[in-house]
């Protein structure tokens, strides 16, 4: 089955990378709003009997999410055969219980949503973290595609003597990973977290690491503030300027310049999100997952793959 690749606004490198790769069509569309902030919808090329392709990362998704919603519905409408979705980033994962009585469970609202209109998801390290898989929450079928061996072998490439700094014991298992096939040891912060914006670190037995280059990773960059209070620390202990290595390059508000200037050597991630620290490509991660499909229907599993 052939396959067009369409994007929404701001993915168009990504996107053009990815249908270059594949070999897929371009897909034209028309995209604009109306004075009353209402959105304009035209797909200009012929898709009856393709497979579409979505690319639309979802940070900052609130005022993507109609404009995304009216793009598959119409890609089916006019015949598309299927509409999957490449969200590198996937949002609204954090909110996946209720800490205080009456808090909505925003991560199952959204899987909801986006499942009703999707016939497939394709991410990068999505936040599980009180979850096992997409497939709790999704019911559409959900490829799952991990960065850390790009991020191993970025640090590899570019890091002399390095030491990989998780920022919590939760993120363990990953900067575990990510430090064996970099070929270097690991330790991870002892967090204190008092508010969004107010964290308290400690780097355990830093003195081992004195001639080794940190290096701090997460999988999200967002309000920085945990690399912001491990930059300083390190700096207070005497170690070398780190390098700050993120999946995710959120940065919310001022968070990039706020990085740079806490004195972080270099700020590299995933170019999950465009972003100016973007170093890490993963388009070839997201390329190995675009295979045409014999056969595709909505809600035929919801069994993520994992790659």
């Amino acid at each position: 089955m052939s396959m067009m690749i369409f994007c929404l606004p701001g993915n168009e490198l990504l996107a053009d990378q990815l249908a270059q790769a594949i070999g897929a069509t371009h897909g034209e569309l028309s995209m604009r709003q109306f004075p009353d902030g209402e959105s304009y919808i035209r797909v200009v090329s012929e898709v009856k009997g393709m497979e579409a392709i979505v690319v639309c990362t979802l940070h900052r998704p609130d005022g993507k999410l109609l404009p995304l919603l009216y793009l598959c519905r119409v890609l089916k409408d006019l015949g598309a055969v299927s509409v999957r979705l490449v969200a590198p980033y996937l949002s609204y994962m954090r909110q996946d219980t209720v800490f205080k009585p009456g808090e909505a469970v925003t991560s199952v609202y959204f899987a909801k949503l986006l499942s009703s209109f999707t016939d497939g998801l394709i991410t990068i390290d999505p936040h599980l973290h009180r979850r096992s898989s997409l497939a709790e929450i999704y019911s559409i079928p959900s490829t799952v595609l991990l960065a850390a061996p790009l991020v191993s072998a970025w640090i590899k490439a570019n890091v002399k003597d390095p030491v990989l700094i998780g920022p919590d014991n939760e993120s363990e298992q990953w900067v575990s990973e990510v430090a064996r096939d970099a070929d270097a040891p690991f330790t991870v912060l002892d967090k204190t977290r008092l508010g969004d914006a107010d964290v308290r670190v400690s780097v355990p037995e830093v003195d081992r690491y004195m001639d080794r280059t940190p290096v701090l990773v997460d999988d999200i960059i967002s309000t920085a503030r945990t690399m912001i209070e491990a930059v300083g620390h390190l700096k207070r202990m005497g170690l070398k300027a780190p390098v700050c290595v993120g999946t995710h390059g959120v940065f919310a508000g001022t968070a990039y310049a706020d990085l740079l200037a806490a004195g972080a050597a270099q700020v590299i991630t995933c170019n999950t999100i465009p972003h100016p620290s973007n170093g890490i490509d993963i388009t070839a991660l997201i390329t190995s997952a675009l295979k045409p499909r014999s056969s595709v229907g909505p809600h035929r599993s919801n069994e993520p793959t994992q790659h």
